[in-house]
């Protein structure tokens, strides 16, 4: 058969038989590595260097969606999160490494069997591109894969079923600008009766740089107005405040009482619109520092990244492609349109001059070598785009590079990437699976759930006991350490709460970076152990 045709069609059936779903579990693109190791397996072969392409455009992608929130979960509010993906991931490493060498199993395989406990193809195709044992190290994450995806998903049920009191204690919220139920974004009218912040604008009072909770409008003769750009505080006002439960707890308790808003009317229609960042003069730059609401009267009362929704902070840093939830006069939303930069074809165009530089510049970086020693250390095909892709996404740009791109072009390079990556592994690796498996049988099952499950212990028992996490946050920092997409999936159908996405977002971009360059490393280090 055409190596052309054939990768066609193993990507074609893997990405059928990754929308098979079993107890609400499916594989998604990595089943295209189960298909191409059958394929691998009868002789058939993909066109040479689309692995390769596939491969270093994935973890670009990677790196550019992993960049905003690394650096900064490293520094700031993330830390406890960031901590505890790298300690499940560390684990991990240290697991796999004892198996290796109680049990006498090849460096490669163990990779393979780490990567795939993880659920982590990043590091698959770092570890990949670092060894000439290829076959090893396909088998290895095709055995583990399974588990690591099945042992947290159980692993997170038996949890929320267990723990169902503290799990289901999060409330509904509103819709748009706080007015329906739909979540735990909720909105409280309170009445103005602390004295110490009479005279004050809101972004003055500090709990509102602190808190994930906006003031919305105020009520003026039954009415719900926008906030004006001079408004202060004024004993017994009636402002509508829009946020998270255990935030405006504290946002009321600043602020006065609870009152009610029910007789109140809002012209929503008019009053609100949502606007799409694009404006280079907008993202990158905290709510506090732009200043919109004592600028044009405009607040913004919700954001939308990367299919979460929350309530910004006055510290919250806007991103490219963030959807905005604006209330204000309709004069004055015209007057933020331009600044925010809601420009359609602005959103949906692909750079493609800074794609190929981004990506040139990364198998640049990861051809480069160090030397310590008599050692030689480089990052490969699959370091180096992660890095560059990191920094890109970080800075946003640098000079006429772009580090972003629309949500959909970047999912399709990412997905495409990983599979051309996964269709050439799997098929240089099939004509070996029988071997490798005849030879180590039922010890690979094993190592691979203990890779699964003590660092899924560790990080837990860590997260409750020691960090003194919610239930649901420590789920969610859990699978964010884990890597696992399908366990997040699963504590997300079972709580309304978006504590679980937020602890996972703050762990997952750490815990990937650091089992993407820790897995090769192992591999390194076990060689001479295991030959």
């Amino acid at each position: 058969m055409s190596p052309l045709l054939a990768l066609l069609g193993v990507i074609a059936v893997g990405l059928l038989v990754g929308r098979i779903s079993l107890f609400g579990i499916s594989l998604g693109t990595s089943a295209i590595l189960f298909i191409a190791l059958l394929a691998g397996h009868f002789g058939m072969s993909v066109p040479e260097g689309m692995g390769t392409i596939g491969l270093a455009l994935f973890v670009y992608c990677v790196g550019i969606s992993a960049g905003p929130t690394f650096f900064r979960g490293l520094a700031a509010q993330g830390r406890t999160m960031s901590i505890l993906g790298a300690m499940i991931v560390l684990t991990g490493a240290v697991v796999a490494a004892a198996a290796s060498k109680i049990l006498g199993l090849p460096a490669e395989l163990t990779g393979g069997l780490m990567a795939g406990a993880l659920t982590s193809t990043p590091a698959l195709g770092a570890i990949t591109e670092s060894t000439e044992q290829t076959a090893s190290v396909a088998v290895g994450f095709g055995v583990a894969y399974p588990i690591g995806i099945v042992v947290v998903v159980v692993f997170v049920q038996l949890a929320i079923k267990f723990g169902l009191k503290e799990a289901t204690q999060s409330t509904s919220a509103p819709s748009d600008d706080g007015m329906f139920a739909e979540g735990t974004i909720q909105r409280r009218a309170v009445q103005v009766v602390n004295p110490a912040i009479i005279g004050r604008r809101p972004g003055d009072v500090e709990i509102f740089n602190d808190s994930g909770c906006q003031i919305s409008r105020i009520q003026i003769n039954n009415y719900w107005q926008p906030l004006a750009p001079e408004y202060t505080f004024g004993l017994d006002d009636k402002v509508l405040i829009v946020g998270e439960e255990q935030d405006l707890r504290r946002v009321v308790e600043t602020l006065g009482v609870v009152t009610s808003g029910d007789d109140a009317i809002i012209d929503a229609d008019h009053q609100r619109k949502t606007l799409v960042v694009t404006s280079p003069e907008v993202y990158g730059r905290t709510l506090k520092e732009l200043r919109l609401r004592s600028r044009f009267g405009i607040t913004v009362v919700r954001i939308r990244r990367h299919d979460i929704e929350f309530v910004p902070s006055g510290r919250t840093r806007i991103e490219f492609g963030d959807t905005l939830t604006l209330v204000g006069e309709m004069p004055n939303l015209a007057k933020v349109q331009g600044v925010v930069g809601h420009r359609p074809r602005a959103l949906n165009e692909t750079d493609l001059l800074s794609l190929a530089v981004g990506l040139a510049a990364g198998i640049l970086v990861g051809r480069t070598s160090l030397e310590f020693g008599t050692i030689s250390v480089s990052l490969g095909v699959a370091g180096g785009p992660l890095m560059v892709g990191l920094i890109l996404g970080h800075f946003r740009r640098i000079g006429p590079i772009r580090g972003s791109y629309p949500p959909a072009a970047q999912m399709l390079m990412t997905e495409g990437g990983l599979a051309l990556f996964l269709s050439d592994a799997g098929m240089d690796a099939g004509a070996n699976i029988a071997p490798v498996l005849a030879e180590h049988g039922v010890t690979l099952a094993a190592v691979a759930a203990a890779i699964v499950v003590i660092p899924l212990a560790v990080g837990f028992i860590a997260a409750r006991y020691v960090f003194k996490l919610t239930l649901l946050q420590s789920l969610g920092a859990t699978c964010g350490g884990m890597t696992s997409t399908p366990g997040l999936a699963a504590l997300t159908t079972a709580t309304d709460s978006s504590q679980p996405v937020t602890s996972y977002v703050a762990a997952y971009p750490v815990a990937l970076v650091i089992i993407t360059v820790a897995a090769p490393l192992l591999v390194e280090l076990l060689a001479p152990l295991t030959q």
